[in-house]
């Protein structure tokens, strides 16, 4: 078994881990936490690095809350600014086109907790690349886990780096290879050839 937390268009690392690993358990009883992949994801945009941010509820009196129990905040139109972003940076990519229509279903749908938005996240990137989709989901948390802790994957700014092969991306003339971005990045230039590459990848965190 091997242990994640659901994150808004997972890093390619933490989909490398996901594809090798023999059976995936989501973790759903963790605590909130900023400044990670939970509410994030970075693409290359025409600038470089581009961050992706999805706005959660935050209530000033209210103590730790459980990722679960997350809420987006939708006074905001960052879904349709994310897709604007989306379609600026891959509409010229080899397989944007194939892939536009199921996307664009995440994001015209309304959600109200971002955990499920994370899930038909995961649901779609597995659907593209025709991986397993079965998961199972924790129900109470376990500070050490009897299982592979994919869990800090989950962690935007702890500096984990995962080696990979490069491959071409979309602006990699002005700013050069960019490692590790969203595995839409990866999705939308390689293809079907993205299996291929994350077989590659040793997702080793300890």
């Amino acid at each position: 078994m091997s242990l994640f937390i659901p994150t808004y268009f997972a890093p390619i690392s933490q989909y490398a881990a996901i594809y090798q690993a023999e059976s995936v358990t989501f973790e759903l009883e963790d605590n909130y936490q900023k400044q990670t992949y939970r509410n994030r994801c970075y693409i290359y945009g025409a600038n470089g690095k581009l961050a992706l941010n999805i706005p959660v509820k935050h209530n000033a009196t209210e103590g730790r809350k459980k990722t679960k129990d997350t809420l987006v905040e939708n006074d905001f139109p960052w879904q349709q600014q994310h897709y604007k972003s989306l379609q600026s940076a891959y509409r010229s990519s080899p397989f944007f086109e194939f892939f536009e229509e199921d996307l664009l279903k995440i994001f015209n749908k309304k959600y109200t907790f971002l955990q499920d938005l994370n899930i038909d996240t995961h649901l779609f990137v597995t659907d593209a690349l025709q991986m397993e989709q079965n998961f199972a989901k924790t129900s109470s948390y376990e500070l050490t886990p009897n299982s592979t802790d994919y869990r800090d994957l989950a962690i935007a700014k702890k500096g984990i780096e995962i080696e990979m092969d490069t491959y071409i991306q979309i602006f990699d003339d002005k700013h050069g290879f960019i490692p590790d971005l969203s595995i839409l990045d990866l999705l939308f230039m390689e293809g079907p050839n993205t299996i291929s590459f994350l077989e590659k990848i040793d997702v080793d965190l300890r």
